[in-house]
């Protein structure tokens, strides 16, 4: 099992930054790819980001050039840096994580392990 805890949410005025982290605990050296999901008041959870263990990434067309992930494997620690936030980036942020090469990484059902999310509003 792996248990994973986000942190770094908050409110932020439009166009500032934020940085989340996701601490992974457990059977960490299982996993293969990490990623964060979002999912805003009345919408369907939607994927911002992923990462391998080698280091390749994939983002949303929405954040890409905004928003930057990595992970650092020694610490067991993922972060999504986000510049330049808008009104549209509010929702909760979720951590993700799965031992296996998804077939589809932005599909949220392919990743095993979730943490609890943590907020994150953008005041415009």
């Amino acid at each position: 099992q792996v248990q994973l805890v986000e942190s770094g949410g908050g409110l932020v005025q439009a166009g500032g930054s934020l940085r989340l982290a996701c601490a992974a605990s457990g059977r960490t050296f299982t996993i293969y790819i990490m990623g964060w999901f979002r999912q805003a008041p009345g919408k369907e959870r939607e994927f911002v980001a992923a990462v391998t263990r080698s280091g390749t990434t994939y983002y949303a067309d929405s954040v890409k050039g905004r928003f930057t992930i990595s992970r650092d494997n020694a610490k067991n620690t993922l972060y999504l840096q986000m510049n330049s936030l808008n009104a549209e980036d509010t929702a909760v942020y979720y951590c993700a994580a799965s031992g296996s090469t998804p077939l589809h990484v932005s599909r949220g059902g392919e990743y095993a392990y979730w943490g609890q999310g943590t907020q994150v509003t953008v005041s415009s």
